[in-house]
């Protein structure tokens, strides 16, 4: 049996390589705009793929399932509330960026604000990503991979540490191979293959599971038994003792989505490398698209853990592999943990192109040498990206023993979502805040997060709030302290932002259309599941 499952997981795993390699081999990268824009060429399926891949790794999966197991289907407005995000993103945020020929958002700071600006949103990003966004991808991908390979069968090894240390630096080293040796369009391109064989795996597990639940009678059966002893788990709108209370979807859970799929560097940055204004609101929206069927391959798998598992002393972020390794035939359970691979390589090499991407143009480039080359300067990307990768990996096994990894991941997210999303915001829609302003928002706001997360007696005010409202409050407190400060202390020329030429930005014409199609059918789905 396990044999099979490590032949067909080698096999696939090879397979999206070396169809990667034959796309790709030929790339110039040795210039800025080949390796961390890949030439501005994408078109609407690749930027799709890969929107929806680097956002579909083990953290989700894993992560996302996880919560499902422990609190049902309310949590699915980490999925469903994304669209709101997208389609914020294809018709306000992605004109705006494009018409500056941006690479990286602190570029957008220094246009808008200034250097000091941009270098505090870099050192942000960098520390960030170092710390939570790298090492949660490569923890809860190794846990994943632990499940549905059985890897203590497979591989001998009884001691769960030192499992959990070379599941996480073997998946890591893959990882920085791709995202440092091919670019982003490498990234983009194994993004897009595996995100075909996520989605068609994702939803065979689904099948497979309900038709286990219904005892072989079909899905429909399945589906009637989990209405039938979990209807209190089938509802769209969370209690106040769960993860997600529905209120949050209106405060702390709508700004979170906002940020990470409209300024988050890792998401947007395949959108900079659109060939037009036109095909990147393509892709963004049918990503939109895409997250609409989230629920199914994200949440849904969960519920039906729960219902099989409930009774087996498994832990919340142990269910979607227990899932997999018992519903699947061995062959079928190596090609879907290669596609599980998969996505947690894109996550993972997305991340690390956005490190080298923001490290080379706005730290080496932009602070110790203004005069480097195209070249000098793609390859301090390079050697930066392995100090970062080695760092995650040997930060990633630290984290085991979180109650919950996506609730973890969402709440240390937003020490920094909030404040670089309540900055550019203000940049884009004022013309006189100074730099004071936005120099107070990124610091101010890390500031006050980290105090009422941490920091008696600050983090009193959790008993009497739920965290998601207590960070949009801060981010509200952000955005007036700025226009305050812009009031008192305005620049003296009013900020215009100029088209630089660097794509054609006629927008998509079904761009509205589409993105109102999307938001009625967001409000659809959760009317149809609230109770």
């Amino acid at each position: 049996m396990h044999a099979w499952t490590l032949i067909s997981f080698l096999f696939f795993t090879g397979l999206v390589a070396l169809i990667t390699w034959r796309i790709t081999h030929r790339d110039d990268l040795s210039n800025t705009r080949g390796y961390f824009l890949a030439g501005r060429s994408l078109t609407f399926p690749l930027i799709a793929g890969s929107l929806l891949m680097t956002n579909l790794s083990t953290e989700q999966m894993v992560g996302l399932n996880g919560a499902a197991f422990a609190d049902g289907l309310s949590v699915m407005a980490w999925e469903v509330v994304a669209v709101v995000a997208l389609v914020l993103l294809a018709l306000f945020f992605l004109p705006r960026f494009l018409r500056s020929g941006i690479t990286t958002v602190p570029q957008l700071l220094l246009e808008r604000f200034g250097p000091t600006a941009q270098l505090i949103c870099n050192v942000i990003f960098l520390i960030a990503y170092a710390v939570i966004l790298l090492p949660i991808i490569l923890y809860s991908g190794a846990v994943g991979l632990q499940g549905m390979l059985d890897l203590p069968v497979l591989t001998g090894i009884e001691s769960s540490t030192t499992l959990l240390w070379l599941t996480v630096w073997g998946v890591g080293l893959i990882g920085a191979i791709y995202a440092l040796f091919g670019g982003l369009r490498t990234v983009a391109v194994s993004d897009t293959i595996n995100a075909i064989g996520l989605l068609v795996g994702g939803l065979l597990i689904v099948y497979l599971g309900l038709d286990a639940v219904g005892d072989g009678n079909g899905i429909a059966a399945g589906w009637h038994a989990i209405q039938a002893s979990q209807p209190e788990r089938l509802n769209s709108l969370g209690g106040p003792d769960q993860q997600v209370p529905w209120p949050t979807l209106f405060t702390g859970v709508f700004l979170i989505n906002l940020f990470y799929w409209s300024t988050n560097q890792q998401i947007i940055q395949r959108t900079f490398a659109a060939r037009s204004l036109s095909e990147g609101q393509k892709g963004v929206l049918l990503t939109g698209f895409l997250k609409l069927l989230g629920p199914l391959y994200l949440v849904l798998p969960g519920i039906i853990a729960f219902q099989l598992y409930a009774g087996d002393g498994i832990a919340p972020d142990q269910a979607y592999g227990h899932l997999v390794f018992h519903l699947l035939p061995p062959w079928l359970t190596g090609f879907f943990a290669a596609v599980m691979v998969g996505a947690i390589l894109s996550s993972f090499n997305s991340a690390l192109n956005s490190t080298t991407t923001l490290f080379s143009l706005g730290i080496y480039k932009g602070v110790f040498r203004k005069d480097a080359s195209e070249s000098e300067v793609v390859k301090s990307g390079k050697v930066f990206g392995w100090i970062m990768a080695v760092a995650s990996m040997a930060i990633a096994p630290l984290l085991a023993g979180q109650e919950s990894l996506f609730d973890y991941l969402q709440t240390m997210n937003a020490i920094y979502f909030i404040p670089i999303l309540a900055v550019v915001i203000v940049g884009l829609l004022t013309k006189r805040v100074p730099e004071s302003a936005a120099i107070f928002g990124l610091i101010g706001g890390i500031v006050l997060i980290a105090l009422g997360y941490f920091v008696p007696p600050f983090n009193a005010i959790l008993d009497l709030t739920n965290q998601y409202h207590f960070v949009a409050g801060v981010f509200v407190l952000l955005i007036l302290g700025m226009l305050l400060i812009g009031k008192i202390a305005p620049r003296r020329e009013a900020w215009i932002q100029e088209d630089v030429k660097a794509v054609d930005l006629t927008p998509w014409k079904g761009a509205v259309p589409v993105g109102i199609l999307l938001l009625v059918l967001v409000f659809a789905i959760y009317l149809a599941f609230a109770n």
